[in-house]
């Protein structure tokens, strides 16, 4: 006997979808109309096509801008997902300790990006800050605000201690969902700790791996208010990443053609990369399990 689907259900998501419409479908659709058009004011715009999209795509700045914010986004995943593999790794699997760390990891995820970017201000300067101090008691000639090189590392150093605590939470509760069987066979056979990390526990991370990937080069490849808070944008171009270019076309000069056109340029990218992470370990693990 056939049973009878009931999709009544469906109509509790519609509110959802209407949401979802509202909040980014009709203004994704107001921006592909801005960047079709030449706006002078509120009532005269002129249809001009893909003006504004040939025009975006030569511009100087979305290249120097766009080579900045990958050489940053994957030196973030470079660094954060080994370190946070590591930081869950040496982490306390009961008790007290574990409740402790899992607290002290929250921490820096809990402050507001624009603080985040102030408590660096403040931490590296060399006159008042204990990290500028502290570089230049032992030698070393620190100022983020004049030396292009100190001012990339110190937004890479701020987002490293602002999200590896992401990364090391979500490998934490792949590790604690690793059942308590493997570990005892591999104590039978007398496993190495490089070989049930290699065997046991990466095999198992790599779904959190993917989500851990996806997140932090989404987030990092759209950073803006931490670097915009510390440094400005500077010394010279030197921190300043597509966000801020994009924001600087959009408000500081009121182009909003090109500056509309250069979003959903970066929108694409931004989607184009993920997908092919996704795609490519998607693959990697296809292929491993088949093997």
């Amino acid at each position: 006997m056939n049973k009878v689907q009931n999709n009544r259900a469906w109509w509790l998501v519609l509110p959802m979808f209407v949401l979802v419409a509202f909040s980014a479908i009709i203004p994704l659709m107001t921006v592909v109309n801005y960047s079709v058009q030449d706006i002078f004011d509120q009532n005269t715009a002129y249809f001009v096509g893909i003006e504004w999209y040939q025009e975006v795509l030569r511009d100087t700045r979305l290249h120097d801008s766009l080579l900045r914010q990958f050489t940053f986004s994957f030196s973030v995943l470079l660094i954060e997902i080994p370190l946070g593999i590591a930081v869950a790794l040496t982490m306390p699997k009961k008790g007290w300790q574990s409740s402790l760390c899992l607290i002290l990891l929250a921490l820096p995820l809990l402050i507001p990006w624009n603080v985040v970017g102030t408590i660096w201000q403040i931490f590296g300067r060399a006159d008042i800050g204990l990290f500028g101090w502290a570089l230049n008691a032992i030698g070393v000639d620190y100022n983020y605000t004049a030396n292009t090189v100190d001012a990339w590392l110190t937004v890479l150093l701020m987002d490293v201690w602002h999200w590896t605590p992401l990364v090391a939470l979500l490998c934490y509760s792949g590790l604690r969902a690793i059942p308590d069987a493997y570990y005892q066979a591999a104590q039978i056979d007398r496993a190495s700790s490089w070989a049930i990390f290699r065997h046991i526990q990466l095999p198992r991370l790599k779904s959190v791996l993917v989500l851990a990937v996806l997140l932090r080069f989404m987030d990092s490849f759209m950073i803006y208010t931490e670097p915009f808070v510390l440094t400005g944008g500077g010394p010279g171009n030197a921190t300043t990443f597509l966000s801020q270019t994009l924001t600087q076309m959009a408000i500081g000069q009121f182009d909003l053609g090109p500056a509309a056109a250069f979003s959903l340029v970066y929108f694409l990218i931004v989607l184009l990369v993920s997908w092919l992470f996704f795609t490519t370990i998607s693959h990697m693990e296809k292929d491993k399990s088949d093997g």
